[in-house]
């Protein structure tokens, strides 16, 4: 799969990074009305698709869904949208938020947050081609 991932923290540099390598790129913000099952109406063939939202929408979805059937669409869907790109020449881009290095939160649900969203960074960097880690402004490949 063409897909490309890059993570880091908050304000790291992660979308001013993808803006610079894929200026041409359509943007599709994950959020309730947009799910990423929707994602392939913005596919265009040879046209980069960056994925973002990505934390912000788990974290709505997870009010409503088990995790582990989250993750299994995630996925499901995650596969399904890699090989249309591909299919249509279309570079792939997601954009996610590492959480993983702060301070453990005392609520429930924001530590169960920080899992899932782990777990959800692990299964795309799985399946990315190329995996890039984004730390004040620093471009890092790790895949």
């Amino acid at each position: 799969m063409a897909m490309q991932l890059f993570i880091g923290g908050a304000c790291a540099g992660k979308r001013d990074t993808v803006t610079a390598r894929f200026p041409a790129a359509r943007w599709w913000r994950l959020n309730d009305d947009h799910p990423l099952s929707d994602c392939h109406q913005a596919l265009e063939a040879e046209q980069p698709l960056v994925i973002t939202g990505v934390l912000e929408w788990l974290a709505s979805a997870l009010d409503a869904t088990e995790h582990d059937v989250l993750r299994s669409q995630w996925l499901r869907e995650l596969a399904t949208l890699g090989q249309r790109a591909d299919e249509l020449g279309a570079p792939l881009i997601v954009i996610t938020t590492e959480v993983g290095r702060g301070i453990v939160p005392m609520q429930p649900e924001q530590r169960r947050l920080r899992d899932v969203n782990g777990w959800f960074n692990q299964d795309a960097a799985a399946q990315a081609e190329q995996v890039w880690y984004v730390r004040h402004g620093l471009v890092v490949a790790v895949k």
